[in-house]
Formats: structure tokens, sequence, C-alpha cells
């Protein structure tokens, strides 16, 4: 990573975190503690990390950056939610669920070696995971969907269309390089 990148990573979360200190001084009810707004850096910063280090990958096109961006960005907020507000219930066990659709997605990441291909594969898997956890939060604590049965499936969905989105891109961006490889084979 060059300077401006470290520079990036390092202040973006910062200025991040301006949003929820902004909160705390003007809005009743906004109780965040000091661990709080550390949690919340750690996951700006990772977050903006992992951006930072696949979007701008010197070799990437268009549909590859995007199709990263928008599996990063269904990723931070899978997490966020979750560690925020939970998806699924306040006591309902398959919460902890979701951390498997961020390794998942993590591990399919390192698994394809930033390749488009792979990382295609990668989403689609993401996204099946992301697909099963209120599946087996329903078979596991039906009681327990706080928000509404209709209301989780649907904020599942969303997730799972992002990350599948994003498989498609990253698909489209494989074709695409392989392509231009043979064009100037």
């Amino acid at each position: 990573m060059k300077r401006k990148d470290h520079l990036i990573v390092a202040l973006l979360p910062l200025a991040l975190l301006l949003v929820p200190l902004t909160g705390q001084l003007t809005v009743d009810g906004w109780h965040w503690k000091w661990n709080d707004f550390v949690f919340a850096w750690v996951v700006f910063t990772l977050t903006t990390f992992v951006f930072r280090f696949l979007v701008t990958r010197p070799m990437a096109n268009l549909t590859y950056k995007a199709g990263v961006a928008l599996a990063v960005l269904a990723g931070f907020l899978v997490f966020w939610i979750t560690a925020a507000v939970q998806i699924i219930g306040d006591e309902n066990p398959a919460n902890i669920l979701y951390l498997g659709v961020i390794l998942t997605g993590l591990g399919g990441v390192a698994l394809a070696r930033f390749k488009p291909a792979g990382m295609a594969k990668a989403a689609f898997a993401t996204a099946a995971v992301t697909f099963v956890v209120p599946v087996v939060g329903l078979i596991l604590k039906p009681t327990d969907f706080s928000p509404g049965i209709p209301q989780v499936f649907l904020l599942n969905g969303v997730f799972v269309l992002m990350f599948v989105v994003a498989g498609l891109l990253l698909r489209h961006s494989a074709s695409q390089a392989s392509a231009s490889s043979a064009a100037t084979a």
C-alpha cells in the first residue's frame, strides 16, 4: 500500500466516528460508552483497509472494483447490523451464524487469491450462507424473531441480493479478463 492509502485507512475511520460522536452529543437516548467507539473504530478501520486493498488494485477493471465494493459493503452491513442490534431477535442463537457469513467471504477471497473468477465463487458462496442463516434461526428458535419473520427474511434477502450481484459483477470481470488475455495471445 502507498503512503496515501495508509492515510486514508487511518483518517477515514476517524471521520466516520464523527457521526456517532455527533449523535452522542445531540440525540437523546444515544448512549455509547468509550468501548463502543473503540469497537466502531476497529470495524471502520478493517473495512476501510479491506476496501482500499481490494478495490484499488492496479490491474482491476471497473466491474471487478464494483463487485468487490458491493461485497465489502454487504459484509460490512451484515456485521454492523448484527453487532449493533442483531438481525434475528435478541436471544436467537442463529445470530452468531452471521459471523460465518463474514468468514465465508474472507476465506473465499483468500482462497481465490484476489482473482475475479474465484472471488465470484466466494461471493456466491457467501450469498448461500447468508440465505441459510434465517432459515436455521427459524428452526432453532421460531419464537424469537423480534422484528418479525417477513422483515428478517426481507433484510436477509437484500444481503443475499447484494452478494449475488457482486458475484455476477466479478464473474463478468473474469470473462473480460479471459477475453482480453485471449485477444493478446
